[in-house]
């Protein structure tokens, strides 16, 4: 097992690395995928306490963190803490990547494994990254570029943007966040909204296959597509049907937002 205590900017190379575990406060955070060696390049650090680097090259594991910062315990970390960490670290394509951050922005690009994101209050964005994904916030934003595969989204408050998505599966739940969702469903793709007073917009192709159900309690219903049929009932407004020949599912479900399905240009 290999020991670093930063207090200061540092650039450190590893061996290889199967999977990363970095957790920060404040600041910003990268983690990209990369054919070159893995790396860890801090050009920021502001901490009364050092950041703790751990590697095993037996096993690829490498741990990037503050000490009393635990991964379990992140998404309740709501004190302020003047901890500022600007860090940049390069994994190959196949690493498994658990990154947290508190307040920090984050940027998680290119990756194929699983890949687990926490926040607090920063913005996340995940850029190309397939294979299984799992965002989670308080209030913090989350943006999806260019998704595949699966994402597992859980917010309070924070936002989720679907930008050119092509899903397997996309299950995003949040209390008051917005859900925006531009997406090319595969014949197997299954997506599945769900807010309380969150509004959710989805786009799909004219041409898409997928059998949609929309559901509000008291919300407003928008869809501009016409095959779609009002099936509403005393404390209860649905609009479903079949879109082409079907195969794909979406369900978007809130209680007092309103949800619009638009079409969008085809592939």
């Amino acid at each position: 097992m290999q020991l670093w205590t930063l207090e200061g900017p540092e650039r450190l190379t590893f061996g290889p690395v199967t999977s990363l575990d970095v957790r920060i406060v404040a600041g910003r955070l990268a983690v990209l995928a990369s054919e070159g060696p893995p790396t860890l390049e801090v050009t920021e650090l502001d901490s009364a306490s050092p950041l703790m680097v751990t590697y095993d090259p037996d096993t690829g594991e490498l741990s990037v963190a503050f000490k009393d910062l635990t991964w379990d315990g992140l998404l309740g970390w709501l004190r302020p803490d003047r901890r500022r960490t600007v860090a940049t670290l390069t994994m190959p394509r196949q690493c498994a990547v658990n990154a947290g951050v508190v307040s920090a922005s984050a940027v998680v690009a290119g990756f194929e494994n699983t890949t687990q994101v926490k926040g607090v209050s920063g913005g996340i964005v995940l850029d190309g990254v397939s294979g299984a994904v799992h965002a989670n916030t308080v209030s913090g934003d989350v943006e999806s570029r260019s998704m595949e595969g699966d994402l597992a989204f859980n917010s309070v408050s924070g936002d989720l943007t679907v930008a050119d998505g092509t899903p397997r599966r996309l299950r995003a739940n949040s209390m008051s966040g917005r859900i925006t969702a531009d997406l090319q469903l595969r014949p197997t793709g299954r997506v599945s909204l769900t807010t309380v007073s969150g509004d959710i917009l989805v786009r799909l192709p004219e041409d898409v296959e997928a059998d949609v159900t929309i559901r509000s309690t008291s919300g407003r219903l928008v869809s501009t597509f016409d095959k779609l049929s009002d099936k509403s009932g005393p404390g209860a407004k649905s609009l479903s049907g079949r879109l082409g020949g079907g195969m794909a599912s979406l369900s978007a479900t809130t209680v007092s937002g309103e949800v619009a399905l638009l079409k969008g240009e085809n592939a």
